[in-house]
């Protein structure tokens, strides 16, 4: 009986045995992490809104021939400084030559015929005055001398316009610029009016920028902006001379034109930052976080929010308005007093324990800083000792 029973007893043991070794361990605790946190409050904007320009001549002149034909030289080079008067390319002259050589020999067929009519009407007036010739005949004589005289100021008008085109092959600057752009090369055949040379003329000069259509309403021409060179500390003054009347229909943004400050002398294709004052936001109040503090979910945004009271977190659905600087505007979903995570977001899960993260202040030894203070104080001691020690 006794074996019967150690036996059962036996059994029982090794059977708890076997089902505590097949059941799973307990999951460890979840650690406690430390967070950083910011308290949420109300801060003014500090930046405004800012836009990328570039610094371009108020006109600049698309220059073609004004008639076609085949380019045999160019004598412009982009980015060359012209004059008023300086050759810019040439066409091929020959068939306007001879245009002009066929219009100066019709001429001189005209002018023969006009002197002849010319001659004829004196002989007849002679006669009429003698009552040789009756009146009708006079008169026939003198609208001949006038048809004449009219084919060959005919023949004159022609003759002047093909001078005028062949003179037209050759391309020249209106005024002084800077050649921005070369559209055409030797050996193209162009039409009439085709760029071949752009010159951005000598003058005053705009800042150009594009602003969205979200905020093109508030810029009205007139207003004042501030246009600042790339690299440099300080901005110059400018006011918005032009607004263009329709988006720019790649990109949807519309062109605004600055009239710069005639004193100030920038180089064409400068960059630059533009920020129009109307758009300024430095009086306005808002609720700033940096951008640590958020968690992208899909689509929306959320910030971790702790629970004071049991020193655990949960995750706050956000909608952010804008950026400003390394800040972003929170535009709904915090009020003013909560406690926002602002590092380690990534590894927080809702209600997880956590600790408030306190820095540690790193401190100089003892003996380093009595030593330097030594120095300081006594420096000739200090020079006699190094001396010393260098001799042993």
């Amino acid at each position: 009986m006794r074996s019967k029973s150690f036996l059962k007893y036996m059994y029982v043991v090794a059977s708890v045995t076997a089902l505590a070794a097949c059941s799973k361990p307990a999951p460890p605790p979840e650690p406690v992490r430390s967070v950083k946190l910011i308290t949420v409050g109300e801060q003014p904007l500090e930046s405004g809104a800012e836009f990328a320009g570039e610094v371009r001549a108020r006109v600049e002149a698309r220059l073609g021939f004004r008639v076609g034909g085949k380019i045999t030289r160019r004598h412009a080079e982009l980015g060359q400084r012209v004059k008023a008067g300086d050759v810019l390319a040439q066409l091929d002259p020959q068939d306007y030559q001879l245009a002009a050589s066929a219009a100066k020999a019709q001429v001189t067929a005209a002018q023969t015929n006009r002197d002849l009519a010319a001659a004829d009407y004196k002989r007849f007036k002679d006669l009429r005055e003698q009552n040789f010739i009756s009146g009708a005949e006079l008169e026939r004589r003198h609208a001949a001398l006038k048809a004449a005289q009219a084919q060959l100021e005919q023949a004159q008008a022609q003759m002047t316009g093909q001078g005028n085109q062949a003179g037209y092959t050759t391309l020249v600057a209106d005024a002084a610029g800077v050649v921005t752009a070369v559209d055409a090369e030797p050996g193209q055949v162009v039409a009439a009016g085709t760029p071949v040379v752009r010159i951005a003329l000598d003058g005053p000069r705009d800042a150009v920028f594009a602003v969205p259509e979200d905020r093109v309403a508030r810029i009205k021409p007139g207003s004042a902006v501030d246009v600042r060179p790339w690299g440099a500390s300080s901005a110059m003054k400018g006011q918005v001379r032009e607004v263009a009347a329709s988006a720019d229909p790649v990109t949807r943004t519309f062109t605004v034109k600055v009239t710069l400050d005639g004193k100030e002398s920038l180089a064409l294709g400068t960059t630059v930052t533009v920020t129009p004052n109307a758009l300024e936001r430095s009086m306005l109040q808002a609720i700033k976080l940096p951008t640590s503090a958020l968690r992208q979910d899909g689509k929306s945004a959320a910030v971790w929010v702790l629970d004071t009271a049991s020193m655990t977190v949960r995750l706050q659905p956000v909608v952010i308005a804008t950026a400003d600087g390394n800040d972003v505007v929170i535009a709904s979903g915090l009020q003013p007093g909560m406690q926002v995570v602002v590092a380690g977001v990534h590894v927080l899960s809702p209600g997880q324990k956590v600790t408030i993260y306190k820095p540690k202040e790193a401190a100089a030894p003892a003996n380093i800083a009595q030593e330097a203070t030594k120095i300081i104080a006594n420096p000739a001691s200090a020079a006699a000792t190094g001396s010393s020690a260098s001799g042993k």
